[in-house]
């Protein structure tokens, strides 16, 4: 069972642990932080484009993961904090907090992922109701304002 809501420019979604998220130490393996933080985009996109009629076909180009602490075994769910951190003409950068039980941060993942023409399976451009939605999740950092830019 999962929990979705939008939390200012913050898209929250909690995600049971499956036993085979664990390594033999008990500790979550690395592979099972991307298959978490693939669900919660997936959460995010049925949320904010599927539900409201939007087909939003994206592949994902790069991600980055930076484990900063293991979530233990007695760890039942996580969060997943997902929000928009940069926005460009045919792509997109999400940053995803995943949090233990306590609210620590565990792992966080900076995805960019491309828009594709879902007939010709290339890049396309961003539309405009798109770009709307993605801003609504848009949060800037290190004073960088501008949409749409790349």
């Amino acid at each position: 069972m999962s929990e979705q809501n939008m939390r200012g420019r913050i898209h929250t979604h909690s995600i049971s642990l499956r036993w085979n998220d664990f390594d033999r130490y008990g500790h979550v393996t690395n592979s099972a932080y991307i298959e978490i933080a693939q669900q919660a985009r997936l959460a995010f996109a049925q949320e904010f484009f599927e539900s409201q009629g939007y087909e939003f076909v994206v592949f994902v180009r790069r991600i980055e993961a930076d484990y900063v602490r293991p979530v233990l075994p007695n760890t039942q769910a996580v969060t997943v904090d997902t929000q928009v951190i940069h926005l460009g003409n045919t792509s997109f950068t999400t940053r995803q907090e995943i949090k233990d039980a306590q609210g620590s941060v565990c792992c966080v993942i900076d995805c960019v992922q491309v828009t594709v023409d879902k007939r010709t399976a290339t890049p396309r451009a961003i539309t405009s109701q798109e770009l709307g939605i993605l801003a609504r999740a848009y949060t800037t950092l290190d004073g960088d304002d501008e949409l749409g830019q790349a």
